[in-house]
């Protein structure tokens, strides 16, 4: 049985990535590279009239024509989505001898990881894997989740953290910081959250 899969959230932001692939499979993994600002390079000899405009947009790189082991150098991902299993293996296993991680698509034994099903709300971000077993299943989860989680919660967050950093800059290490930050995270509205912040400078004088 293999081991499970690490969770992760990874920095992609001017990193560079390649997919390998143009089509309407390349398109939706191209669109989560650009959505988490990844510098992305596209090699395919045709492709989706919607990649060229990224292209043309000056939005990604493409290079129209086949794929090339040369294309892998410098890339921090690749995305292997061509229909042709051949050229897929080849850049799965190419990647893997340069220690680069790979996602062939639709192809499990060939991904190094997996693109989750994800519920954004601002920078709380929620995803979904079943390692390959059932996209399907993951996507049915997500909307689950999207229908149960309010769509304002991403400000909210963004309100706790703001306080959060101003309690850890003003205040040392303590239990009643580590209380704070508690009741912080379990607050209900600003209010709530200002009393967290004064319950600290209490304890600390």
């Amino acid at each position: 049985m293999p081991a499970p899969l690490f969770p992760i959230f990874i920095k992609l932001e001017g990193r560079s990535c390649l997919v390998v692939g143009a089509g309407e499979i390349a398109k939706a993994k191209i669109d989560s590279l650009l959505e988490a600002g990844a510098r992305i390079t596209v090699v395919a000899p045709d492709g989706e009239p919607e990649i060229q405009g990224l292209a043309v947009a000056g939005r990604i790189a493409w290079q129209k024509r086949s794929y090339q082991a040369s294309d892998l150098q410098g890339a921090f991902l690749v995305i292997a989505a061509t229909s042709d299993t051949v050229v897929n293996d080849s850049v799965f296993i190419a990647a893997r001898r340069l220690g680069i991680l790979c996602n062939a698509v639709d192809d499990p034994p060939n991904c190094d990881f997996y693109f989750p099903a994800v519920v954004r709300r601002g920078d709380l971000q929620l995803a979904i894997s079943t390692a390959g077993e059932s996209p399907a299943f993951a996507q049915k989860l997500r909307r689950a989740f999207e229908n149960a989680f309010d769509q304002h919660l991403g400000d909210w967050l963004g309100a706790i953290g703001q306080v959060r950093r101003e309690i850890l800059g003003a205040y040392p290490a303590s239990e009643a910081r580590k209380r704070a930050l508690h009741l912080l995270a379990n607050s209900d509205d600003r209010a709530e959250s200002q009393q967290s912040a004064d319950g600290v400078s209490r304890s600390a004088q």
